[in-house]
């Protein structure tokens, strides 16, 4: 059986997302999101950083463009707020060139753009074995 990375503090992250999308609804600026999901991040202890910028590097020479995401929750899941109707295919490769540029395991997507909460978890597959 394949473990599921980072199980626990995923659920724990999700459930705080959901606790922001049941208390604010769909139509709001993904800024407004992001906020409220600091606060409840905070109520429910978890750890993060917020508005993390990440490093990017050609042929192990650091560049001086940066992605920057939107929280990095318990050291390893890179998040990615959105706040849309539908989910381009764009935002996943937005995703995998983060874990690409961090090295870390696991991304989210987190889409508060719809009735019921969507979101998505992307494995760095470089790092699974």
């Amino acid at each position: 059986m394949d473990k599921i990375l980072f199980k626990e503090e995923s659920f724990k992250i999700i459930g705080a997302c959901m606790k922001v999308h049941r208390s604010l609804g769909v139509g709001f600026l993904e800024a407004v999101y992001e906020e409220a999901l600091e606060k409840e991040f905070l109520i429910q202890n978890i750890p993060f950083k917020r508005q993390l910028k990440l490093e990017l590097y050609y042929e192990n020479v650091k560049l001086s463009k940066y992605y920057r995401a939107d929280f990095v929750c318990y050291d390893g899941i890179v998040l990615e707020i959105k706040a849309v109707v539908h989910i381009p295919d764009i935002f996943y490769a937005q995703l995998r060139n983060y874990l690409k540029c961090t090295n870390m395991e696991l991304s989210m997507l987190i889409n508060f753009g719809m009735p019921s909460l969507n979101y998505k978890r992307i494995i760095n597959l470089k790092n699974s074995d």
